[in-house]
């Protein structure tokens, strides 16, 4: 692997030490004070500080010590994660965010920003409460950057004056320090015998090696770790400069620094001391070969442990696998529970997706021509085809599980927006989230974003009242954003609830009489005035400001939406709050459909639309007006709806009697009983977008391709039974569910 690769595998796990830091900051947040998740969070911006170190990235890794070293102080108890605390962190937490984005894309950050919180975590470090109005920091003075010994690495370019808690020890202290490597360590290419170096750099040092682990050969597992040290070191550093020497491999071993009162004698080190100079490991020393194999000699048990180590983590980077190597009998339980997990190009998902689309479409052909030649159905190629049939579902949705993601990364993205927008507006408000671990397609995920985003800054903006009109109105001054997701029938609902005032009806007619986008007279129910919000150029906002009154955004919501498949609705309470319900597919490649003719056409009806089919008798048809009919089911009444009428496939309404009622369900739109000619069967499609192969149609969501090899279309259910209320199925109407 070259540089580049190496660096994109650094930045993807940026992106997950970034999540696991906002979900830990968000927990303490909420009053969670388990140390796991204090050390979770630290070590999240330590990993996210190496990595950046080692490909130099100077900011970045001086702004994650400021962050990491203010951290440490809330774990070792020395500060308390309050509220104003936890504020601060988050927006650190949001400019770290920057950072690796910065870093990674190129351009820039607000320096002005990142100084004053630099500011405001070193106040904290040092036990001062943050102020509202904190003096930004001015940045530090760089001096010329100048390489360390042998690391390469570039000094950062902030001052950390005062960090360092602990006292320097006097002359001639002595540490008592226990060394026991996992064998993560050696996996992560780092080297116990050269951290010994390294630590005998900082003063006068003494080491035991403790082998009594090691195993017989025929017993020796090359990927377990079986040395430990016991070292004894006279220096004038601190226990800080010492564990530095570890800094990079503190996760992947065992390390117990302790001051000791005098330095030991050797009778107590009941270890094996190391009979060799660690400095002979060291290039810029000049050591010779004598040396160098004097060294190898004393190390070659765990030498070749080592290499064996090192060389299937060079194959597992290759790979680009984060694969860990097998566990030590007493960690086997943990990394069980872990499972293992493989990096894989996203354009390779979507060509197998796509491959598994045309092997489903081949094989419903396949399958079609046997049954149209086989008219008895039970030849051994009619059952082989059966077995094939199977076999060839549970592989498309094994690679449809493939992509299937928790939304826990777009609901976290919210948390940042909540606080910048309610930052802009001077309102306190608290998101709380539910159902993050739902899944749903990648190709989803990537796309409810920026409609979610819309969605929060208008529920912000809009939804809560400021703190005084909410203690006016016997509300808490800070108001509560929930955000959720769940699985529903075959889809997935995200639900946005805010406790804030309520859409004002009043002024949303007004506002719309006054843009011209519905007559003085009109006569609308409390639902349709809420479904104003959705109009484009459609803003109450009396001002143009960077959040709102620009005439653009609820109507970009719904577009997107409905451009996934999806629909949305509210539903409103004054005084009380505002629910947006959005539901969207769980994929946008497959879907199970009910195939039906109409007028000779060939039609696929969403399954998860559908609640019950039936045959119509004449006694239940009802006529109502001059053209509207109604079907009697169980005691009540439901509007029918002419498929074929609708979509323009023949002139004059069919005889009910003579057909099929496809009773569905639609989003806003109730129960209605579409009429089609007849059912051909029940069969799960692969979805081919008409937009992107031909061009948008009325009333029609999207095409497929039929065992026979004929298309089908996809009925846009939500179209056909808004177009049975009186709206156009015009070709602006945007798509509505598939599936």
């Amino acid at each position: 692997m070259d540089m580049n690769e190496i660096k994109e595998i650094f930045f993807q796990e940026c992106e997950e030490q970034l999540a696991e830091l906002e979900s830990g900051l968000l927990k303490l947040n909420d009053g969670d004070r388990d140390p796991e998740t204090v050390n979770a969070v630290f070590r999240a911006v330590h990993s996210i500080k190496g990595g950046a170190g080692a490909f130099g990235l100077d900011d970045l890794v001086g702004f994650a010590h400021v962050f990491e070293t203010t951290l440490d102080c809330v774990r070792s108890n020395k500060l308390e994660p309050n509220q104003d605390v936890l504020k601060v962190m988050l927006k650190s937490a949001d400019v770290l965010a920057d950072l690796v984005t910065a870093s990674r894309d190129g351009g820039g950050v607000d320096e002005a920003r990142s100084r004053g919180l630099v500011k405001e975590l070193e106040a904290l470090a040092h036990g001062e409460m943050p102020s509202a109005h904190a003096e930004v920091a001015k940045p530090a003075k760089a001096e010329a950057p100048k390489p360390s010994d042998d690391s390469g690495f570039q000094p950062i370019p902030f001052t950390f004056d005062g960090f360092d808690d602990d006292v320097p020890a006097a002359k001639g202290s002595v540490y008592e320090i226990g060394f026991k490597p996992r064998h993560d360590l050696y996996a992560k290419g780092n080297e116990a015998a050269l951290l010994l170096r390294d630590l005998s750099k900082l003063g006068e040092m003494s080491v035991g090696c403790d082998m009594e682990q090691l195993p017989t050969l025929d017993k020796l597992d090359p990927e377990a770790s079986y040395f430990s040290w016991k070292i004894s070191l006279t220096t004038e550093k601190t226990e800080a400069d010492i564990r530095s020497v570890f800094e990079f491999a503190e996760w992947d071993c065992d390390l117990d620094v302790k001051l000791a009162a005098a330095k030991p004698s050797d009778e107590e080190l009941p270890m094996v001391p190391v009979p060799f100079d660690l400095s002979s490991l060291d290039d810029e020393l000049g050591s010779d070969t004598k040396a160098a194999d004097e060294a190898a000699a004393v190390v070659a048990t765990e030498a070749a442990a080592n290499v064996s180590k090192m060389a299937a983590a060079a194959a597992r980077v290759e790979k680009k696998e984060a694969a860990a190597p097998a566990p030590a009998p007493a960690q086997a339980a943990a990394t069980a529970a872990a499972g293992q997990t493989i990096r894989v190009d996203l354009d390779r998902v979507d060509r197998l997706i796509n491959l598994v689309g045309e092997l489903v479409i081949n094989q419903a052909m396949l399958s079609q021509s046997v049954i149209e030649n086989d008219a008895s159905g039970t030849s051994a190629v009619n059952m082989g085809l059966e077995e094939l049939q199977q076999l060839t579902r549970e592989i498309q949705d094994s690679v449809m599980a493939i992509r299937a993601q928790p939304v826990k990364p777009v609901f976290q993205r919210m948390s940042r927006i909540v606080r910048e927008v309610a930052d802009m507006v001077g309102k306190q408000i608290r998101l709380v989230t539910e159902g993050e671990n739902t899944e749903v397609d990648k190709t989803v995920i990537d796309k409810i974003a920026e409609p979610l985003t819309h969605m929060i800054r208008n529920a912000v903006d809009h939804g809560i009242e400021s703190p005084e009109k909410r203690e006016a109105a016997g509300k808490d001054p800070e108001g509560t954003i929930k955000l959720s997701a769940k699985h529903r029938s075959g889809r997935i609902l995200i639900e946005l609830i805010d406790d804030g005032g309520g859409i004002n009806r009043e002024r949303v007619k007004q506002k719309a009489i006054d843009n011209d986008l519905i007559s003085p007279d009109a006569n609308l129910s409390d639902e349709e005035i809420d479904n104003l919000i959705f109009a484009p150029g459609f803003s109450t906002a009396d001002t143009i400001s960077d959040i709102s009154g620009r005439g653009v955004g609820m109507d970009v919501v719904k577009r997107s939406i409905q451009a996934l498949g999806g629909r949305i609705s509210i539903s409103s309470r004054p005084g009380l709050g505002s629910t947006f319900t959005m539901s969207l597919p769980l994929t946008l490649a497959v879907l199970d459909g009910m195939v039906v003719t109409v007028a000779g056409q060939t039609l696929v009806v969403p399954l998860t639309a559908i609640v019950e089919t039936l045959q119509p008798e004449a006694s239940a048809i009802h006529s109502f007006g001059a053209t509207q009919r109604l079907i009697s089911i169980r005691n009540s009444f439901c509007p029918l709806v002419d498929v074929g009428r609708i979509l323009n496939f023949r002139a004059t309404q069919a005889n009910p009697v003579e057909g099929v009622a496809l009773l569905v369900e639609s989003e806003g739109g109730g129960q209605r009983a579409l009429m089609v000619d007849a059912i051909q069967g029940q069969r799960q499609v692969v979805i081919k977008s008409l937009e992107a192969n031909y061009t948008h149609v009325p009333g029609i969501a999207a095409a497929t391709i039929l065992g026979d090899g004929r298309v089908a279309l996809i009925l846009d259910v939500d179209a056909v039974v808004a177009a049975s209320r009186g709206q156009s199925l015009s070709p602006e109407m945007s798509l509505a569910a598939t599936g």
